[in-house]
């Protein structure tokens, strides 16, 4: 069944409907709506399938060294800690070289949810080079998505994903990826250096001072009384 799936490029409808569990992020706003995240619950079948695929696209990447180095999260020796070592590693060579150093943070909201499709589908063609069986196999994965909302045993009624991948997915948090990539080259364009960890991105600029007081000689001046 999976063989076929991947040879075909095609993704069961089955595969592709999901119930949502509103998961509270913060405790104390229980009553803001926005404050639950939404995670796709998937059939087991449809989690293999995208297991394997996962793995294949995976080994491709890392083969051709397509991921940028400066991206953590969702990737084996790519963690926190070296998201914090690499940022904090910036700012210390700068500051030794008795520069400044500007740090700006950017957080995107909804990204998981508010990916287009489209915009994806190009940049795995375009800066990856993925295409034909594979390409539509994806194109299929991202179409025709369906969900449905069910707490406290009641469901709401189905309705159709536009944009984004599932929250919960095995594939999700690789295509959200390879979607922002190339925002590092974008950065990198104006001189200024950058790192991706998730959904959060830092940008560090080095700023030369122009002007730099003289190191002048310290006279102690002794009162005899």
């Amino acid at each position: 069944m999976f063989n076929t799936s991947l040879q075909q490029g095609y993704v069961p409808s089955i595969f592709k409907s999901a119930f949502i569990t509103p998961l509270l992020k913060k405790p104390d706003d229980s009553a803001d709506v926005k404050s639950c995240g939404p995670i796709s619950n998937l059939s087991v079948l449809s989690k293999v399938l995208e297991r394997l695929v996962a793995r294949q696209l995976l080994d491709y990447l890392n083969a051709h060294h397509l991921l940028p180095d400066c991206q953590s999260a969702y990737r084996s020796h790519h963690s926190t800690e070296t998201a914090i070592m690499k940022v904090m590693s910036d700012i210390l060579l700068a500051l030794d070289s008795g520069d400044f150093a500007m740090l700006t943070l950017l957080d995107l909201s909804a990204t998981f949810d508010t990916m287009d499709h489209y915009i994806l589908l190009k940049r795995l063609n375009i800066s990856y080079g993925i295409s034909h069986s594979v390409l539509g196999w994806l194109t299929s994965y991202l179409s025709n998505r369906t969900q449905f909302v069910q707490l406290n045993g009641s469901c709401s009624k189905s309705s159709v994903v536009s944009c984004g991948v599932p929250q919960g997915s095995v594939l999700g948090p690789i295509l959200f990826l390879l979607y922002t990539a190339d925002l590092t080259r974008l950065v990198d364009a104006h001189n200024l250096q950058v790192h991706l960890y998730a959904d959060n991105t830092q940008v560090i600029q080095r700023i030369q001072q122009v002007f730099r007081m003289p190191c002048l000689p310290v006279s102690t001046t002794y009162l005899c009384g």
